[in-house]
């Protein structure tokens, strides 16, 4: 009997998996496996949000690997470690897995190659398994990736995908491979009241009964904060409970605008990837440096406190925080104006913004959020780096009738229509009676403020 290991990742589902099917091709029998990484834990990643949605991927795997006669082994402990000692439990001769991107998954690599190579092991590593279009297929003439979206979606449109697979019906897992017991959600405190359910079953299920009527309308309605028309999909893409490739392929079949649209929101997943993989210290450190000067975070503490709190006194700012807080979501729209409110307006790093965001985001991963927190504070990939998004703006735009505003921060639910976005017009004594903060800051100033510091008018 030859013996092949998966090792799962960010990859927790059977339709559409690359690494799974060719190991079972390759193999006899083969050991579904997801290590507990400590070297996650110890980063201070698996954040209660995301530890919570993963155990809901976990054993929704597992229970699709059941009905197919299989089951998923779960270790935990340094990844290289606990699979060099399965495939040696398994006498495995092959180990398949996804590729992945950031530094870490690339020492983790590097690790598992070598550990493995020391034992006779092959590893197996496939692309275009976490994204649709793997990060080194389009580049530029002369570069090693794009730094400007527009065109990368021009060449990464012309790619033809892999057809997606379907999932295997038989998964033969050999006897005696020693596993732990599979975690459970209930013994995750700590997490958003509002989180979703995880895993493969949930996120097809999202997708199919929101791609009936939300897809067709998603080109007009993807800005529309209180009308939630998004897809919300983007936690089983983090998690790779959903097959990006799969997703593309069904929204072309689909059609028209709305699907076209969607399909560009995958794109800029992508595009992201392929700017991590060539520049993986843009997690931490700025795509193009602007020389900003921000405040220290000493100084700007009572500014961020109120901003992580949904307490700035601007509502759009502070419900789309609350929203964060509750759901461990927030709509995409709403990420950008908090963004740029805390970077541009406050004049506070991006990289405090971003530690903030991934404690909560159920959806939070060093590639997207580290990224697009860049891309607003004008130190990333946008071709305006200046750019400024002014939160009374937004919301009026995004929010015209305030139903967003009024269903995340109740004390101001009783102001009518569009006037909830300046609760500082009304008198002093209807303020008072609000409990809630006069505006933090003047936007003005605080432009101004963004404005000088980067020496410019």
């Amino acid at each position: 009997m030859t013996v092949a290991v998966v090792l799962f990742t960010s990859d927790l589902r059977l339709h559409d998996h690359p690494p799974l099917r060719a190991a079972l091709k390759a193999a006899d029998e083969v050991v579904p496996l997801f290590v507990l990484d400590t070297g996650v834990h110890a980063a201070g990643f698996d954040a209660p949000n995301r530890r919570a949605f993963l155990t809901d991927c976990l054993r929704d795997l597992d229970s699709s690997l059941r009905r197919r006669g299989g089951r998923l082994v779960v270790r935990a402990g340094p990844v290289a470690r606990e699979v060099r000692a399965v495939a040696a439990e398994c006498g495995a001769t092959e180990v398949h897995m996804a590729a992945g991107v950031t530094a870490y998954a690339q020492r983790r690599e590097e690790r598992l190659r070598e550990q493995l190579g020391d034992g006779g092991v092959a590893l197996r590593v496939h692309e275009a398994v976490i994204t649709a279009v793997a990060p080194g297929a389009v580049t530029p003439s002369g570069g090693d990736h794009f730094a400007v979206f527009t065109p990368y979606f021009r060449r990464w449109s012309e790619e033809t995908l892999r057809m997606p697979l379907e999932a295997p019906r038989t998964v033969r897992v050999p006897d005696g491979v020693r596993g732990e017991a599979l975690p459970d959600r209930a013994d995750v405190a700590g997490t958003s009241p509002g989180l979703p359910d995880g895993g493969e079953t949930a996120g097809r299920d999202r997708f199919s009964r929101w791609s009936r009527s939300g897809l067709s309308r998603y080109e007009d309605r993807h800005d529309d904060l209180a009308g939630d028309a998004t897809s919300r999909l983007s936690p089983y893409l983090h998690f790779g409970a959903l097959s990006p490739v799969e997703l593309v392929h069904r929204a072309r079949a689909h059609g028209g605008p709305g699907a076209q649209a969607f399909v560009r929101q995958v794109c800029w997943r992508d595009f992201h990837h392929q700017v991590l993989a060539a520049r993986p210290e843009a997690s931490r450190k700025d795509y193009r440096t602007r020389h900003d000067r921000w405040r220290q975070e000493s100084d700007a503490a009572e500014d961020i406190a109120a901003w992580r709190d949904g307490r700035t006194g601007y509502p759009i700012v502070d419900a789309a925080m609350r929203q964060l807080r509750h759901e461990g979501w927030m709509h995409n729209r709403a990420r950008l104006l908090v963004a740029s409110f805390l970077t541009k307006t406050l004049y506070v790093d991006w990289r405090i913004g971003a530690r903030h965001f991934l404690d909560l985001l159920v959806d939070g991963d060093v590639v997207n959020n580290q990224l697009n927190w860049q891309w607003v504070a004008g130190t990333g990939t946008d071709t305006r780096p200046h750019r400024v998004l002014n939160p009374l703006v937004q919301s009026r735009r995004f929010d015209p009738d305030g139903a967003y505003v009024r269903r995340w921060v109740p004390e101001l639910r009783d102001l009518d229509g569009g006037s909830v976005h300046e609760p500082w017009r009304l008198a002093a004594a209807e303020r008072a009676g609000l409990d809630y903060p006069d505006r933090l800051i003047d936007l003005a100033d605080g432009l101004a403020r963004f404005k000088h510091a980067r020496g410019r008018e």
